[in-house]
């Protein structure tokens, strides 16, 4: 990557992929650099081909100049079907003959076989190894007789047209005091020390358990709504504009909205389910669900308000979630716009 900006930033040139490839071939000749025969090949050159992915990804004006990782905060090497061997549920990866010992999280799918291996170190020290694997025994679930509106929010995380409130975990303010009490600890360390590595390390173990405490939530949930539900229709947030609200952003951050739309939308496509996202200017709260009324203005701070053309009494969520629910079924029926002032 030095390499790649220093050409570009000196002689406006791109480095690509070939390139790379052979200034590869030419450090491993090196003395300095003799460690990279070490390790098989291949993770060298699927981190070239990522990194050439990253620079296209930049030059096609789809996302910032790509970045140094840091190395406290770990490392992946990806490993493909040449530089791994699978044999009686073990992993033998490239120039290594001892299995790695793996403690399974679950069983792979019988007969699965794999395409793609993944060793990941963690910033908590974790090592952790996905397989990526084409699950033949995943089968769409028997057709039901039911249909479903959410609306996302912060007390209640989501609420469905029938009326149900899950609340939040709030799995970030859950583990707060433990996260304050290890940053404050590493703000006392010495920097490049021993002790602020290991009290940053300490850091980094709540930060995982917070996520994964998060995903197991929204993967149980999600899960559970695709299982009981033929039609799903969600709303469409902004996430990233919305977390620019210093107030909410940490709530917003932990409630994961975004990951809640995107497992719903590959686990509908596995099960057999319909999902459907909704403009997100389609204005679900501030319409009455009784008479199709709109109303100028509804603050966040208004949980029920009275529909001013058939006095209907709503609960904001619920009638959102049912909103929600009926533009879905437009959509699926006829393909109709979600936006109002549209035919």
């Amino acid at each position: 990557m030095a390499f790649r900006t220093q050409a570009w930033y000196q002689r406006q040139e791109r480095v690509g992929y070939s390139q790379s490839s052979s200034l590869l071939t030419e450090w491993k000749k090196e003395e300095e650099l003799s460690f990279l025969n070490e390790v098989s090949s291949v993770p060298l050159q699927q981190s070239l081909r990522h990194l050439q992915t990253a620079f296209s990804s930049f030059f096609a004006g789809r996302a910032q100049y790509p970045n140094f990782k840091k190395k406290r905060n770990g490392g992946s090497a990806e490993f493909t079907k040449s530089a791994f061997r699978w044999k009686d549920g073990q992993v033998f990866l490239a120039k290594s003959t001892v299995a790695l010992p793996i403690r399974w999280s679950r069983q792979l799918p019988f007969g699965a076989q794999v395409s793609t291996i993944t060793v990941k170190l963690e910033s908590n020290g974790r090592w952790t190894v996905s397989l990526l694997v084409d699950d033949q025994t995943i089968k769409p679930l028997p057709a039901i007789d039911k249909a479903i509106g959410l609306d996302a929010g912060i007390t209640s995380l989501i609420t469905t047209s029938d009326g149900e409130k899950i609340a939040n975990p709030k799995h970030f303010a859950k583990g707060f005091k433990r996260l304050r009490k290890g940053q404050k600890a590493l703000s006392r360390k010495l920097h490049g020390s021993l002790n602020q590595d290991k009290a940053r390390r300490k850091v980094a173990i709540v930060h995982v358990a917070i996520r994964d405490a998060r995903q197991d939530f929204l993967h149980k949930l999600t899960t559970r709504l695709v299982r009981e539900n033929q039609v799903i229709v969600a709303e469409s947030l902004a996430v990233k504009n919305m977390v620019k609200n210093r107030k909410l952003s940490k709530t917003i951050s932990d409630a994961g909205w975004g990951e809640i739309t995107r497992q719903l939308a590959y686990k509908a496509l596995w099960y057999g389910r319909s999902f459907v996202q909704l403009d997100r200017w389609f204005p679900g709260s501030k319409t009455c669900s009784s008479c199709g009324h709109i109303v100028e203005k509804l603050p966040l701070s208004i949980r029920e308000w009275d529909c001013p053309s058939c006095s209907a009494h709503h609960d904001r969520d619920v009638n959102a979630a049912v909103n929600h629910l009926a533009e879905g079924r437009s959509v699926l029926a006829c393909g109709a716009t979600v936006r109002p002032q549209k035919h």
